[in-house]
C-alpha cells in the first residue's frame, strides 16, 4: 500500500482494487463473487417510502411495538 494512506484511499479505483484483493485473499474467487452479489444499488426513493410508511407513527409507538415483539420472543 502507498505510504500516504489518505492519498491512496481518495482514489476510488485504488480502493476498489485493494478491496477486491482483500476479498479474494480471504474468501477466494467464488466467495468473493457470492459476497458481491449480495449488494445492489436498489431502486425507488427510500426516503419517500419511509416517510409514507411511518406517517402518523410516533417514536414512542415504534418503541412500544418493538418491546411487544421482543416480549413474545
Amino acid at each position: 500500500m502507498n505510504s500516504n494512506a489518505t492519498a491512496y484511499f481518495r482514489s476510488p479505483a485504488l480502493v476498489r482494487k485493494a478491496g477486491m484483493s482483500a476479498l479474494k485473499k480471504e474468501l477466494g474467487t467464488v466467495g468473493t463473487a457470492y459476497f458481491i452479489r449480495q449488494f445492489s444499488t436498489g431502486q425507488g426513493d427510500y426516503t419517500a417510502e419511509r416517510d409514507s410508511l411511518l406517517q402518523g407513527i410516533t417514536l414512542d409507538e415504534i418503541i412500544e411495538e418493538v418491546r411487544e415483539i421482543d416480549a413474545k420472543g
